[in-house]
């Protein structure tokens, strides 16, 4: 594992090349030449603090389930063959 150091200029100058540089290890970003920020992958970040990204469907099982009736009111509607002749 790499770990790399780029200033915040270059940072936001070139935020794809400190992407790449964090897929090899992390980057540590400097302010006034003094590292300020650490840029991780996702994978690292969860492995450092034993933590996960709960899933979309793993937050929505967790919600309480509400019941919720609806009644949608019923359309009267007339279908009709266009006359084009006598237009």
């Amino acid at each position: 594992m790499s770990i790399s150091t780029i200033s915040s200029r270059e940072f936001t100058r070139d935020v794809a090349a400190a992407k790449r540089a964090a897929s090899a290890g992390p980057v540590f970003i400097t302010d006034r030449g003094t590292p300020a920020f650490a840029l991780l992958r996702m994978e690292d970040y969860h492995r450092l603090t034993g933590k996960r990204e709960r899933t979309l469907l793993e937050v929505m099982q967790s919600m309480p389930r509400v019941e919720v009736e609806v009644e949608f009111p019923k359309l009267d509607i007339q279908l009709r063959v266009p006359d084009f002749e006598n237009e």
